[in-house]
């Protein structure tokens, strides 16, 4: 193989890996680092936090593997996947599964320094994000099940950082759920046409004409429980500030999505980065004002 020719084959396996396009790294990353900051109130243990970093973007780039994998027959006729390296048949599927295993095995080689129950966490992690590509053919909601599966690195933030799982860590993991369903349903919506003609279920076709509000209950029952992850954390102003900049994130959001316009949808989707970030900041914000005080 020439410096060329591998290069080309690199380029693919980034495209594959989505490495060109960050986003779902960190829609990932942001409710993680939400949850190992809380879990170490504020100033988690430097080495854990390099690995969940590192283990996110790995688990990532293989969930998107997978997910081409299951796809390889859908996304050749859709609009916004039809140039995949899958769909074009530029990437067998030998290749992608032996991909996704190498990230797989690298991510979890990882976590070995972590504690027992991180690694039995991890292993559950693994089964929901290499099964939920195959949920799109016989669940109502499968971004219900992307949810969980976005969701296990807070739980394996608290295990890796205390040694154990609170209740707190699982009343987050039910904000994160409503909040991936409310960005995965917008980005249901750019593809909504297509994935009715090929017959795959999204919750933009389950919710119908009321998809929008759909979105937007969402979002509502993800900042209420943020709320109250704040008061049962006893956590102070700065904290709210961020969720009152996420919740003006969240209405421009609804601006864009209203009509129902393809790409103001994905302009939706992916501005729900900010989101992540202004509730992180509230939560790192706050533990430093505090720890100034």
């Amino acid at each position: 193989m020439t410096l060329i020719s591998l290069t080309r084959r690199l380029s693919l396996y980034e495209k594959l890996m989505r490495l060109d396009k960050p986003i779902g790294i960190l829609l990932l990353l942001w409710p993680t680092l939400w949850g190992l900051w809380l879990a170490a109130r504020g100033f988690p243990d430097m080495n854990i936090l390099v690995i969940f970093l590192l283990g996110t973007i790995l688990m990532r780039s293989a969930g998107c593997v997978v997910n081409d994998y299951a796809d390889r027959d859908f996304d050749p006729h859709v609009e916004r996947t039809k140039n995949r390296p899958m769909a074009t048949g530029k990437v067998r599927s030998k290749e992608a599964l032996l991909l996704a295993a190498g990230l797989s095995l690298i991510a979890f080689l990882l976590i070995l320094p972590l504690n027992r129950l991180t690694l039995e966490l991890s292993v559950l992690a693994l089964f929901l994000a290499a099964s939920y590509p195959f949920t799109k053919r016989f669940f109502a909601i499968p971004q219900a099940y992307l949810g969980v599966a976005f969701s296990f690195g807070i739980p394996m933030a608290f295990a890796a950082q205390t040694g154990g799982v609170s209740f707190i860590a699982w009343i987050l993991m039910a904000a994160n759920l409503f909040w991936v369903i409310a960005y995965d349903t917008e980005y249901a919506m750019v593809d909504k046409v297509d994935d009715l003609k090929i017959g795959i279920r999204t919750s933009a076709i389950t919710f119908g004409n009321f998809d929008v509000s759909g979105v937007m209950l969402c979002h509502a029952g993800f900042l209420g429980i943020m709320i109250a992850v704040g008061l049962i954390q006893e956590l102070g102003a700065t904290y709210y500030a961020g969720l009152a900049v996420a919740l003006g994130l969240i209405i421009y959001q609804y601006r864009l999505i209203h009509d129902r316009d393809r790409g103001r949808c994905f302009k939706a989707f992916l501005h729900n980065n900010w989101v992540g970030a202004a509730v992180f900041g509230g939560i790192a914000l706050d533990y430093l004002v505090r720890a100034g005080s």
